[in-house]
């Protein structure tokens, strides 16, 4: 598995809680680690796609806070229930 995170640490989320330094939304962040190689090339096929995007709105203004990271986790926790 290729584990190198797309991390450039410049960990800010915008208002759609996507990182405008590495261009994942935070529950990919969280998940990473978990990630199949396979799901880790959609996920950066993805931020490819969305960069564009996230470079054209705001600029996050804060590092990614616990409350953040721990509400990240508790989405990918609720996308398992609900498959």
């Amino acid at each position: 598995m290729s584990d190198a995170s797309p991390c450039i640490a410049c960990c800010k989320l915008n208002d759609d809680k996507v990182c405008t330094g590495c261009y994942r939304h935070i529950t990919e962040i969280v998940s990473w680690n978990k990630l199949s190689e396979e799901e880790q090339l959609r996920v950066r096929a993805t931020c490819a796609e969305r960069k564009p995007s996230v470079d054209a709105g705001p600029l996050g203004q804060t590092p990614i806070t616990q409350a953040e990271w721990q509400a990240g986790k508790a989405m990918l926790l609720q996308q398992k229930q609900q498959k």
